[in-house]
C-alpha cells in the first residue's frame, strides 16, 4: 500500500504531464495559426519572388 501512495505522490510525473500538456497546445496552436495564414503568406512570399 506504501508503494502506491508513494507512487502518487511523486511529483516527476506530473512535471512531465504538465510539460506535455504545454507541449501539445502549442503545437495546436502553430498548427491553426499555420493553416489560417498560410494561403497569405504564400501569396505574400510569391510576390516577393515575383518583384525581385
Amino acid at each position: 500500500m506504501q508503494a502506491v501512495t508513494k507512487f502518487f505522490r511523486r511529483e516527476e510525473g506530473q512535471t512531465l504531464s504538465e510539460y506535455a500538456l504545454i507541449l501539445i497546445l502549442i503545437a495546436v496552436v502553430a498548427i491553426v495559426a499555420i493553416t489560417l495564414l498560410g494561403e497569405q503568406i504564400s501569396a505574400v512570399l510569391t510576390q516577393i519572388a515575383n518583384s525581385l
